[in-house]
């Protein structure tokens, strides 16, 4: 019986011991990854590559962010996450609002939005969650607050299949994003939380609203300074 025991312990320690290395080999794979894109451009993600083989192709068009029209920057950050500029990645008022709205809905910033996008899966995961949690705080060490934002407005779904505020100016407007005006800007924001579902060419009434909810809050943020860390 002690024996038995005895090697129940011993291949519980080995098992104990592969899934921290296992582990480790995670953390280092990630760490290295987040520090690679400090410099290099996202080719694609987890959630592209599944949509170009779902669709049989993908638009996806990369702009450096000195290439985007400003106002679409500040038009994407107040209607996402007016914060941005004043948090280290986690918006705690906005989880505290989550949770008393209902678990695991909204309170994400845009930091975690990049983190998901550009490393992760889509869906609602308490695994996910988890990973996120852990990176976005890493990533906001490595990336500066405009890369930041660079690689969110690149890797983010504004239609089915249009990724990326290039491919997405282009696809609903027929212009460069460095062309987009305060209208094109607040339609295509509002149309993030659900771009499978809204339309930034033909938005309903109630989206309308929105979008010029949005438009005005992005003139207060670059009044009150929340502009300030990506249109230094």
């Amino acid at each position: 019986m002690a024996s038995k025991i005895l090697r129940v312990k011993q291949t519980l320690s080995v098992i104990a011991r592969w899934v921290l290395r296992g582990l480790l080999v995670c953390l280092i794979v990630f760490a290295g990854w987040g520090l690679a894109y400090r410099w290099l451009n996202p080719p694609t993600t987890l959630y592209m590559m599944q949509e170009s083989w779902r669709l049989d192709g993908i638009q996806y068009d990369w702009v450096d962010i000195e290439d985007v029209a400003p106002v679409m920057l500040r038009t994407l950050v107040a209607a996402e996450d007016a914060s941005f500029c004043r948090h280290w990645g986690i918006d705690s008022a906005a989880v505290r609002q989550a949770l008393r709205d209902g678990a695991m809905r909204g309170g994400s910033t845009i930091s975690q939005q990049t983190v998901k996008n550009a490393f992760l899966w889509q869906g609602r995961s308490w695994l996910r969650k988890a990973i996120e949690a852990l990176m976005t705080p890493y990533s906001e060490a490595v990336w500066s607050k405009k890369r930041l934002l660079e690689i969110y407005i690149n890797v983010v779904e504004f239609d089915t299949g249009v990724f990326g505020i290039q491919a997405a100016a282009v696809h609903h407007f027929g212009i460069d994003a460095a062309k987009l005006n305060r209208v094109q800007a607040g339609r295509l924001a509002v149309v993030l939380p659900d771009p499978k579902g809204r339309s930034a060419i033909k938005p309903d009434a109630s989206l309308k609203k929105h979008a010029a909810s949005v438009i005005a809050g992005s003139d207060i943020i670059r009044k009150d300074g929340r502009a300030a860390c990506f249109e230094d």
